[in-house]
C-alpha cells in the first residue's frame, strides 16, 4: 500500500466509474471532469492510499484524519481483502474512525459491521451529493481508551 499521486488519478477514477456502473441504484451526480478534480484534490492533500496488484492500481480510500471519506475496489477484485487492508491502515493512523454509507449499500454496511463499525445515526441524505438516505458509522480502537 502507498499514498497516492496525481500519476494514480486516471486508475483512481476507473474503479469510482466501475462502481457506479456496477451499482445499479446509485444515480450519477457529477460530471467525469469533477470526479477528477475532486479525486486529484484529495491527492494532493495527501489523503489518498492505493492497494496495487498484478494489474495495477485495484483499490484506493480517502482518510483525512479520523474522517474515512471513501474506500472503492474495482468490482472485479472485490472480496480479495483489499478493502479491509486499506481499513486496516486506516485504523492504525486513528483511534477512531468515522464515516456514512448510503443505506442502501448493504455490502458495505456489512463490510463495515464486520470490521467493528457500529451505526450511531441515520441520515436522510441531506450530507452526500446522491441525497440518498445515509448512516453514520464509527468504528474505535477498544486498546487504546478513545
Amino acid at each position: 500500500m502507498v499514498r497516492g499521486h496525481l500519476w494514480h488519478v486516471p486508475r483512481l477514477a476507473a474503479i469510482l466509474w466501475a462502481f457506479s456502473r456496477a451499482t445499479p441504484w446509485l444515480p450519477i451526480v457529477r460530471s467525469r471532469s469533477e470526479d477528477l478534480r475532486t479525486l486529484c484534490a484529495v491527492v494532493v492533500k495527501g489523503w489518498v492510499r492505493v492497494v496495487r496488484d498484478p494489474q495495477g492500481v485495484a483499490a484506493f480510500s480517502v482518510c483525512d484524519g479520523a474522517i474515512l471519506h471513501a474506500l472503492y475496489v474495482h468490482p472485479l477484485r472485490w472480496r480479495q481483502g483489499l478493502g479491509r487492508l486499506l481499513l486496516t491502515q486506516a485504523k492504525s493512523e486513528a483511534p477512531a474512525l468515522q464515516l456514512w454509507v448510503l443505506e442502501a449499500n448493504l455490502a458495505a454496511r456489512q463490510f463495515y459491521l464486520r470490521e467493528g463499525f457500529v451505526e450511531v445515526e441515520h441520515g436522510e441524505g441531506m450530507g452526500n451529493d446522491e441525497g440518498l438516505p445515509d448512516i453514520r458509522m464509527i468504528w474505535r480502537n477498544r486498546g487504546s481508551g478513545a
